[in-house]
């Protein structure tokens, strides 16, 4: 969004900025954790003293809002006594936006003196828009979305230590990305766990301590099973599977889980098989680190061994059995034994096979021409299955 701020700038350095002079500020984006973070550091700047946050902040749900002039007052009523900044906060905003937008830009368009703050929490907020306009031109229109181009896990390094007081080495960080998909929230509380378990002012937490202590049972039970089923353990995979959906694990988010790590070995399996001099990688960990994979010893160790036995045919074809897999789960095959078969058959599709069945072309291009033999070889009591 043009002229916009990014959250995750300004909380890289909260203490280098301050509220803009606006009468409107506008959160933009779906990303829950960053929202409440900007929330409460503007809350922190206008409203410093807590005595004053029962009467001086007010939230209020946009899409229950019957007279918007409640919210317009609320911001506009001047304290008598106390030095508090008046501050509405409009919590899923978008449909307040369409029906006051007329209002709302009158408001901006005016200095704000003396009244108070309206926040807007908004999913989406269209640049083209004379509202989006002014406000940006004011630079009070926040991006909560997460730049692509962004170093996240150095965001998390700096993050981690500025807030909770704790180190993490740099794989550590992309261990925490990689295992919570990316969910800021979640990745903030399993910091303050790993810096609870370790104390503060220690050595940098490594990446071993993230499946050690991230994650509720059932989600290290989920990456216990993936792991598994990636490695082409089908048994083990199929009886965390069924442990886990017993307990009550919603087939849709084991799902989500595996396809994040799956997508990654398809990717590397792709630039594995580039020609050389179209961009294939110059090594086997190069070309995982390219597709997403933590640049850790055991990780790398993990994945490599995985597409090793999966072969470069299997390897390639994750994406479009994923793309069939999500759509059965959202429909014919959403629930029960049905949603079961349908991950079971995805396992057994990465299964260990005997050396032979995989195509040699498609196992010298997951394996760069290394001729890598099968974990079948090693494992002869594992059960093998032909996809």
């Amino acid at each position: 969004m043009a002229e916009s701020r990014s959250a995750l700038e300004i909380l890289r350095a909260p203490d280098d900025w301050s509220p803009p002079p606006a009468a409107v500020i506008a959160l933009v984006g779906d990303e829950p954790f960053l929202a409440g973070e900007l929330l409460g550091l503007i809350r922190r700047h206008m409203v410093p003293d807590e005595a004053d946050r029962s009467w001086a902040w007010r939230e209020f749900d946009g899409e229950a809002i019957e007279d918007p002039r409640d919210i317009f007052d609320e911001a506009a009523t001047v304290p008598m006594f106390a030095g508090a900044t008046r501050v509405a906060v409009v919590r899923s905003a978008d449909p307040f936006v369409t029906k006051c937008r007329a209002m709302l830009e009158t408001i901006v368009a005016a200095p704000r003196g003396h009244r108070g703050l309206v926040i807007l929490d908004v999913k989406t907020f269209p640049a083209t828009t004379r509202l989006a306009k002014s406000l940006a031109a004011q630079g009070a229109v926040i991006d909560l979305a997460v730049p692509a181009k962004v170093d996240l896990a150095a965001w998390v390094r700096h993050w981690a230590k500025s807030r909770h007081g704790c180190a993490l080495e740099a794989a550590t960080a992309q261990r925490l990305l990689e295992r919570l998909n990316n969910e800021l929230g979640q990745i903030d509380q399993a910091v303050q766990r790993l810096a609870g378990a370790q104390g503060k002012g220690g050595k940098p937490i490594p990446p071993e301590a993230v499946d050690d202590l991230v994650g509720s049972p059932q989600e290290r039970s989920a990456w216990g099973m993936i792991d598994a089923a990636a490695a082409g353990n089908a048994p083990e995979a199929l009886a965390a599977l069924a442990d886990l959906l017993a307990s009550g694990e919603n087939p849709i988010a084991l799902f989500a889980q595996a396809a994040t790590s799956l997508r990654r070995l398809a990717s590397a399996a792709r630039l594995l098989g580039l020609p050389p001099g179209a961009g294939r990688p110059g090594s086997f960990d190069e070309a995982l680190k390219s597709a997403g994979v933590a640049a850790w010893p055991k990780a790398l160790g993990q994945a490599r061994e995985a597409l090793q036995q999966l072969g470069g045919r299997r390897a390639r074809q994750l994406p479009q059995r994923l793309a069939d897999l999500d759509r059965s789960l959202k429909g014919d095959a959403s629930r029960g034994l049905r949603a079961r078969l349908a991950l079971e058959r995805l396992i057994c599709m990465m299964a260990r096979q005997a050396p032979g069945i995989d195509t040699p072309a498609g196992r010298a291009a997951a394996t760069g021409g290394s001729g890598a033999r099968s974990a079948t070889a090693t494992n002869p009591g594992t059960r093998r299955t032909r996809t």
